[in-house]
């Protein structure tokens, strides 16, 4: 029995390199490339940032102490970002409080927090610069600035707030 099973596989396997043997390249000409080939070649996304990098963005207020991270971005039929499911406190995500905010209300930052304090802010990290200035009014939030060298997403968020403000917002459950 294992030998007429190892003979169909080999026979298998030849049928299938004779096929991929048979196939000729096709004949290279001057004509124009397809239309997959020009579009892969021209498309770009320089200055966008991936979704899949915000999720567990650190979010900050303006007094640098970190309030909870970026668990999820809620999106309308059109694909336009319009809630961001803030996680505050927990461990591991257990006993993790969860919030919708608008997601206009967050202005995000390509520099790291500036840290401020002498051991009181476990949260912050280390840096040149400070985030300062509220959200804009404008459909998508402000970023202070942009840096050289694009990691496809920013290196935190800022939400007016404090930790005990978002706790004491009511918790977002995702409907079923």
């Amino acid at each position: 029995m294992l030998t007429k099973s190892i003979a169909a596989g080999l026979a298998g396997t030849a049928l299938l390199a004779t096929v991929a043997f048979a196939q000729s390249p096709t004949a290279t000409t001057d004509k124009a490339p397809t239309a997959a080939t020009a579009t892969t070649a021209t498309t770009t996304a320089s200055g966008e940032w991936r979704t899949s990098k915000m999720s567990g963005l650190k979010v900050y207020n303006e007094a640098n102490e970190n309030i909870g991270s970026i668990n999820e971005l809620l999106m309308d039929k059109n694909g336009n970002v319009k809630i961001a499911v803030i996680g505050v406190g927990g461990f591991l995500g257990m006993g993790e409080h969860l919030v919708a905010v608008p997601y206009e209300k967050l202005k995000f930052v390509n520099e790291a927090v500036a840290y401020t304090g002498t051991g009181t802010n476990p949260g912050a990290k280390p840096a040149a610069s400070t985030t300062t200035g509220a959200a804009t009014g404008t459909d998508r939030p402000a970023a202070t600035t942009t840096s050289s060298t694009s990691k496809w997403y920013p290196d935190h968020a800022v939400f007016n707030a404090s930790k005990d403000e978002l706790k004491n917002m009511p918790e977002f459950k995702y409907a079923e």
